[in-house]
């Protein structure tokens, strides 16, 4: 219970005729005397806090960015109206800043027996799992001089997922796939390394695509049609180490890779290859194994919401035989991880050729835009500077991917926008040749 800023105005408005003209305990009593009983008086009017019944409906789960709706509702069983303010309490970043206290509090009244909803609206900026804290209610009485306040536990939990930004290249990268396999009305045959079917040949096919067995068979010249081979195994692996946790604009490059891997998961799956997750540091954070082309993205999207950067130094020797021991059959591994010279050198070199003797290596990094505008400031001695730190970063990392290729590693180096397209256009080419 606590008295309102109502009752400490009139208290304070009475103070001033007890000053001059009756200063001492009797001009007080006679201000102070009502003014108690009418407080004790509104709180007992005032409607219980503890019978209150609340429950929560809504949205459990909301993509980054976007707004959550959840749904309160509470219950008045006592015979006496509620007039209540309710404040509707979840962690910070459930809120852009500055909007917390509109958006977590309410005002309502409820009738005797009667029931109200009222709706908060999340709108999170960081991925996740967001836990409400608990539901305080002050109940005021008819004059409202004096409140009841108490708070009750409502539990509920909203999974902030990762905003998949990068969903805006899959048409397009899908009318490329479907290029590939020569399902378009396009002047192609198909590319690819895998046996389709058999079709009458047509002027500009490729001579050294006729099947003559079959054309012996019948009286038309047949050519042989290819696809891009089906049914591989995909295993995306999240770095999620130290250098995970860097911060290449307003993001940690971790978020940039998971949208990359979303992308091409989603590309993966709907060109009937098999995707499954690896996310690794010193220990497995997160695998996702064994779904089917329709599960797989909502799987992917719901693990990586709860992943964050570790700040310990990988280890390579450890996310190496996790890889060979998730996919044991030859598969495509695709690396999110950094493309620093000493992570690479001391880590990943090392270890490198038992993933490469198995499978097709294939690794992604999130490169910073600031360095290359650094690396074209001119104007004074300190852009100068800049410039050349910025070359010999950039060197290093050329350098870095050089010894990556000749191990036969496809290395994709792009800023964060850019890396989830660039990473599906090498994974297409990769298909294309036939090296999956």
């Amino acid at each position: 219970m606590a008295p309102t800023g109502r009752a400490a105005l009139l208290a304070a408005l009475g103070s001033l005729p007890v000053g001059i003209w009756e200063p001492g305990w009797t001009g007080i009593l006679a201000v102070n005397a009502p003014l108690a009983v009418a407080c004790a008086c509104d709180y007992v009017l005032a409607a219980p806090v503890r019978r209150l019944g609340l429950t929560r409906s809504g949205d459990t789960s909301v993509r980054l960015g976007d707004t959550a709706d959840l749904t309160l509702t509470i219950t008045n069983p006592s015979g006496r109206p509620l007039r209540a303010r309710i404040r509707d309490a979840w962690p910070p970043s459930s809120w852009r800043p500055g909007t917390e206290v509109a958006a977590s509090r309410h005002r309502l009244v409820i009738p005797p027996g009667e029931r109200r909803r009222v709706i908060t609206r999340l709108r999170p900026t960081r991925r996740g799992d967001r836990r409400s804290d608990r539901v305080t209610v002050r109940s005021y009485g008819p004059l409202g001089l004096f409140a009841r306040q108490g708070s009750h536990k409502v539990p509920w939990t909203v999974r902030v997922l990762p905003p998949f930004t990068s969903r805006k290249h899959l048409p397009s990268k899908l009318a490329r796939l479907r290029e590939l396999d020569g399902r378009t009305s396009v002047l192609t045959r198909g590319e690819g390394t895998e046996f389709d079917s058999l079709r009458e040949y047509v002027p500009g096919d490729d001579t050294r695509s006729i099947d003559w067995r079959a054309t012996a068979r019948q009286s038309a010249v047949a050519v042989r049609t290819w696809r891009p081979e089906r049914d591989r195994h995909i295993l995306l692996v999240l770095d999620t180490g130290r250098t995970s946790a860097g911060r290449v604009g307003d993001a940690p490059r971790l978020d940039a890779s998971m949208d990359a891997a979303l992308l091409l998961g989603a590309l993966a799956s709907r060109a009937g290859d098999r995707v499954d997750l690896l996310a690794y540091d010193r220990r497995l954070r997160a695998l996702v194994q064994g779904r089917t082309a329709g599960d797989v993205l909502p799987a992917l999207v719901s693990t990586m919401a709860t992943l964050e950067p570790e700040l310990v130094e990988t280890d390579a020797r450890g996310l190496a035989a996790t890889a060979l021991r998730t996919s044991p059959r030859r598969s495509l591994i695709v690396l999110l991880t950094t493309l620093d010279a000493a992570p690479i050198e001391e880590g990943l070199l090392p270890v490198l050729g038992r993933l490469t003797q198995r499978h097709t290596v294939l690794l992604a990094s999130v490169a910073d835009p600031h360095i290359a505008g650094m690396a074209t400031a001119r104007g004074d001695a300190d852009a100068v500077y800049q410039a050349a730190a910025a070359a010999q970063a950039q060197a290093e990392r050329d350098r870095t991917a050089e010894q990556l290729r000749r191990r036969g590693v496809t290395v994709v180096d792009a800023t964060p926008d850019e890396l989830a397209p660039a990473l599906a256009d090498a994974y297409l080419a990769l298909k294309s040749a036939g090296r999956l």
